[in-house]
């Protein structure tokens, strides 16, 4: 079978597809990805695919510049005579859809890795912008095989809203996480708190850093590492907004690497006080593969994988003086943090393990053999 798989950004092909792109060409089957540009095209070529490049903007609402995309996915589809075609975000969902149900692809799996700030907002463009996006995402639906999706939340908003029939929509463990590479070590005796995420206003990242500075005047020996990069997208933080926590000590701020592993391993306590509509957050499923309790909020996503007082604790959405409360009782836990930790190793090798992960995709896309 040829599989041909659209994704929004090259890193996330190697990254968060990886595994899964090898286990299908294990199954003999080859595999076509396209990508928006050439970035990380060397890591990408390593999977053992080809690759072909179909520019587009993921926050551009240019409608002549998605009519494009459409177009050049549609010419591509037609030349490439794919068997199965598996998309995941927005845009390469709606229109890798719609190309392939123009062109005739029966083989159509789409993944909703979240619903993104459009579903999270509550402005008026957000809510002119779900309109849209829910007609979208109703005609893109209609000639797929089944739709994949990351998170209860997720699955539940777009059956009740009629986007698809529940007979159609599959729940999946995230993207899972691989255990041989992120592997447990003992917790670090002083309270250090991490967070991963991109920098950008949705992630919680002022929540993290106003909290840090309120724990911090409690317990000066805490340590709370912000690491991610900054952005250009709708929301992105500027450096001159985070300066003022780092220059008084109140985050540490080494900017984005392509390795967490080493932060992980010197981590006691994982955060992500998210407020964008996540489908499961990765670097959750990192820490807890590492045995790292989570703090993080009551949010789609975030939920699905945390489970308070558990393997962490839930804090509400944009509650600096909430979330400072739970990494204070953190701080001055240290044996129930350690059996949080245990619990969230557990848990990971119970349901995240990519492996488990990767067959259940493999068998709904019906690529065991």
């Amino acid at each position: 079978m040829k599989v041909l798989i659209i994704s929004p950004k090259n890193k996330t092909l190697f990254n968060f597809r990886g595994d899964l792109i090898k286990e299908i060409i294990s199954k003999g089957h080859e595999v076509v990805t396209i990508g928006p540009n050439q970035d990380y095209i060397n890591d990408v070529l390593e999977l053992g695919v080809r690759f072909i490049e179909v520019p587009f903007s993921k926050d551009n609402l240019s409608i002549l510049g998605d009519i494009n995309y459409y177009h050049e996915l549609k010419k591509i589809l037609k030349a490439e005579e794919p068997d199965l075609i598996f998309s995941y975000t927005i845009k390469p969902v709606v229109y890798g859809s719609l190309a392939a149900h123009r062109v005739g692809v029966k083989e159509v799996y789409p993944m909703v890795t979240g619903l993104g700030r459009v579903y999270a907002s509550k402005s008026f463009k957000a809510k002119v912008l779900r309109l849209i996006t829910g007609l979208l995402y109703k005609q893109a639906f209609k000639g797929s095989k089944k739709v994949i999706f990351q998170n209860n939340d997720d699955l539940r908003m777009l059956t009740s809203l009629r986007y698809l029939p529940k007979e159609k929509a599959v729940r999946v463990n995230g993207s899972g996480v691989n255990m041989k590479r992120f592997t447990p070590n003992d917790l670090p005796d002083k309270p250090v708190f991490l967070m991963i995420a991109r920098i950008i206003k949705e992630k919680g990242v002022f929540e993290f850093a106003e909290a840090a500075r309120m724990v911090k005047a409690e317990h000066p020996e805490a340590r709370f590492i912000l690491l991610g990069g900054y952005d250009n997208s709708i929301g992105a933080i500027k450096p001159s907004e985070l300066e003022p926590y780092i220059s008084d000590g109140s985050i540490e701020f080494p900017g984005e690497t392509k390795d967490v592993v080493p932060y992980l391993k010197k981590t006691k306590v994982f955060v992500l006080p998210t407020y964008y509509r996540e489908g499961l957050p990765r670097t959750i499923l990192e820490a807890m593969a590492m045995a790292r309790p989570i703090v993080t909020t009551d949010w789609p996503g975030c939920r699905d994988a945390v489970i308070d007082g558990y393997n962490g604790l839930l804090v509400q959405p944009q509650n600096s003086k909430g979330l400072a409360e739970k990494m204070k009782f953190m701080v001055e836990n240290p044996i129930t943090v350690k059996q949080m930790s245990e619990n969230s190793l557990q848990l990971c090798k119970e349901k995240y393990d990519v492996d488990i992960v990767n067959r259940h995709m493999v068998e709904i896309m019906g690529l065991e053999n």
